[in-house]
Order: structure tokens, then C-alpha cells, then sequence
């Protein structure tokens, strides 16, 4: 399942069931499929490329989105893994909801009084900077309050839905909101935004945009355990660190933060998400984002190479898809392979 785009068509949604492109007028385009039309005017070039690829854990529970003239600014991307009996569909509603909660929040802030707004931030928004994060301009704030608003609204709406249990279920989300030169990431849980850059000796190079946000982390664990929940490892896998209930070894989850996972919120589950600021420059080619079916089994040079090397920039994402399925057989022969999402949005072709 995958999509390539290019800036031809406007006006436009299209979708499968794991991957949904909206297009406002003066946007992009989505083909459905791997390879463009012939008849597309000469010059076109495709600059976002998504692709979802079941894994063998039952039902596909990642997805993604692409969303062009999102609040007539820029552009919205988002990866989701969706994890428990229903994460399915926990990942889905949230990538359908999402867009839209963040822009009536960031509104609301636009509309309200200055004085005392951005005050209500929480002090699990962000883990420690790393170099990744650019120094922010002003109107920044505004945006990452809208976004730790959002993801709170977001989570919040989960339990009204009548006929989704979200229990022990729940979603990841790592997003981006792109105006320009300018980068907004938003991350929740275990997916990873990735640059793909060119680093000063003229060389491609990965810089990782966002934290693994897991339940090893010191700060994470350590919230976790304030709350009484339970954080260690099982013998047969001693390197993943997972979250139990103070009394049950149970559900096991994998991260520290995520949608969903209801019963776990009151034991330093939260949906607070990292949220940061990157300034684009000219030698940036493009972000990946992806779940942590790829990153599991492909480093991030990996993966900037494989879509680096990519001579159709549509097929970037299936080829980092592939690449991973490929890995996951190597590498774990006897077990399942999870799902594996990718999406490739390249910044040197992106004119907005």
C-alpha cells in the first residue's frame, strides 16, 4: 500500500486504508500506486512518497497522512503505530483527528489574551535538547502550546468513543508541521522523524530530529515509577524495557508516552508530547518519518541512504519499506515482522 505525489492537482484527497493524502487547491497531488503517469506535464516531480506494509502480527495497525495546505500554511505529515487489540483502530481515528485539533487549538491561542496563555505547558513537553533543535523563533511557543494542547484534546477524545475499547490499547504519533523554512516536530512514543542532510564536508548524513521516547530513558522511567507503575525488562528480551501495573505483569508496554492506554494514565503513561523546532537550510533533502518497524532492523544511515540512492523519489518509501521487511527476515528469522510505515518528504522540490 503506497502513494507518490507531485504538484500538479489540486483540490484533492485520496486514500487507502492505511494512508491518507488531503490536498487543498494549489497543493500536491497523490497517485495511488508506484510509478506516475506518463501524460504528467514534463517537469513535474514527485516530492512525498508514503508507503505501509503489513507486517505478520495480524492486523496492519500502522498509518500515516499527508496533508498539503494544512491551515493554509504549509504541511502536515504524520506516522502512527498503533499497538494493543485494537490499535488499529486507535491509530487511525487519531491520524483522521489530529490535523484539525491542532489548528482549532492553535487558533484558540491566536484568539485568546496574551497574558497567561502559554502558561499551562507541562514539564514533560520535551526530554533534554540534543543538537537537533534549532533556536526557535517567537511565534513557536504558540505553536508547540497548540500542540501540547492538541495531543492532550486528542487523548482526551479517545474516551468518548462509544465503541472503542482503549483499555490497553493505543497509538504512537510522530508529526510534522512544515511553513516554509520552518520545522514543528511533535513526538509521542517509539516512531522517529529523520533529516537526511549535507553535512559541511559535502557528504550525506542522518540527524535524528526526535527521542525514542521509551521506557529506559531515566526521566521517563522515573516518572513512571513516581506513579507506580513498573518499569524492567524480561529475561528473554533483557534490552527492551517495558511498562507494567503495579500488580500484574501486565500489558508489557514497549513505550512511555502514547495515545490511549487508559488504564495505564494513571501510572506515568501520558500523551504529552516532545515538541521542537528545526530551521531548514538549503543542504536539508529531506525528513523520514517511520515507525519502529523500520528503525527495530535499519539504522538511520541506512535508511537516508536507501532513499538518497532512490532514483524515483515516489518509490523512497516502499524502498525503505522493503529494505526493512528484508532486514527483519535476516536478522530475526523465527520471529514476526512488524508492520512497517514509511513517509519521505523531500524539501529542495517543496515550494510553499
Amino acid at each position: 500500500m503506497g502513494m507518490c505525489l507531485s504538484s500538479s492537482y489540486e483540490g484533492k484527497e485520496e486514500s487507502d486504508e492505511n494512508i491518507v493524502c488531503r490536498v487543498e487547491e494549489g497543493g500536491l497531488c497523490c497517485n495511488n500506486g508506484e510509478e506516475k503517469e506518463e501524460e504528467e506535464e514534463e517537469g513535474i516531480k514527485s516530492l512525498v512518497s508514503l508507503y505501509s506494509q503489513q507486517g505478520k502480527k495480524g492486523p496492519n495497525q500502522d498509518c500515516a497522512i499527508l496533508y498539503q495546505g494544512y491551515g493554509m500554511e504549509g504541511v502536515f505529515c504524520g506516522v502512527f503505530d498503533g499497538h494493543g487489540r485494537n490499535g488499529h483502530m486507535v491509530s487511525k481515528l487519531v491520524r483522521d483527528y489530529l490535523p484539525s485539533i491542532l489548528i482549532n487549538q492553535r487558533d484558540a491561542l491566536m484568539l485568546a489574551d496574551n497574558t497567561g496563555v502559554l502558561t499551562d505547558s507541562d514539564d514533560d513537553s520535551s526530554v533534554d535538547d540534543e543538537d537537533y533543535s534549532s533556536p526557535s523563533p517567537a511565534w513557536f511557543d504558540e505553536w508547540k502550546q497548540a500542540c501540547i494542547n492538541g495531543f492532550k484534546a486528542m487523548d482526551k477524545e479517545l474516551t468518548f468513543q462509544p465503541n472503542l475499547d482503549c483499555s490497553y490499547s493505543g497509538t504512537t504519533a510522530v508529526t510534522i508541521i512544515k511553513k516554509g523554512n520552518d520545522l514543528i516536530i511533535a513526538n509521542l512514543g517509539d516512531s522517529r522523524a529523520v533529516l537526511g542532510t549535507i553535512s559541511d564536508d559535502g557528504f550525506l548524513k542522518a540527524v535524528q530530529l526526535t527521542t525514542d521516547l521509551k521506557p529506559d530513558l531515566p526521566e521517563e522511567a522515573e516518572r513512571i515509577r513516581k506513579k507506580n507503575g513498573r518499569v524492567f525488562a524480561l529475561r528473554d528480551e533483557p534490552r527492551n524495557y517495558r511498562v507494567w501495573l503495579p500488580n500484574d505483569n501486565f500489558p508489557g508496554l514497549a513505550m512511555a508516552r502514547a495515545f490511549g492506554d487508559l488504564q495505564l494514565k494513571n501510572y506515568g503513561i501520558i500523551a504529552v508530547p516532545q515538541v521542537s523546532y528545526h530551521l531548514l537550510t538549503s543542504r536539508d533533502q529531506f525528513i523520514v518519518l517511520a515507525t519502529d518497524g523500520v528503525w527495530d532492523v535499519l539504522t538511520n544511515d541506512q535508511v537516508v541512504a536507501i532513499v538518497w540512492s532512490t532514483s524515483r523519489k515516489e518509490e523512497a518509501s516502499k524502498a525503505v519499506v522493503d529494505a526493512a521487511v528484508r532486514a527483519w527476515r535476516r536478522k530475526y528469522p523465527a520471529s514476526r515482522a512488524d508492520d512497517c510505515t514509511a513517509v519521505c518528504l523531500f524539501l529542495q522540490d517543496l515550494q510553499i
